[in-house]
């Protein structure tokens, strides 16, 4: 344990952040759930909103550094990709 102020805040600071993150990124898996299950089900209108809503996210949690810019990048390519696939199949 610290015995240092500084050292307390930034223990209180760290713990912040890391909640913030770990709600953030079960948020990210939730919508990328609800994504993958309306792109299994064959529901493209679902699926449209739900790549808009994933990609919001994804880039918010970008700009709050909680996911690296090009992981969220890369996320949202292969979500879009996945999309246009299923919706030139149908």
């Amino acid at each position: 344990m610290a015995n240092i102020k500084s050292a307390k805040k930034r223990i209180r600071v760290i713990d912040k952040k890391t909640a913030r993150n770990r709600r953030i990124k079960s948020h990210l898996k939730a919508i990328l759930k609800n994504f993958d299950e309306a792109i299994e089900a064959g529901d493209l209108e679902t699926a449209a909103e739900k790549l808009t809503l994933a990609e919001k996210k994804l880039m918010q949690a970008a700009a709050k550094h909680t996911i690296h810019k090009n992981a969220a990048s890369r996320k949202v390519s292969r979500l879009t990709k996945r999309f246009n696939q299923a919706k030139a199949a149908q």
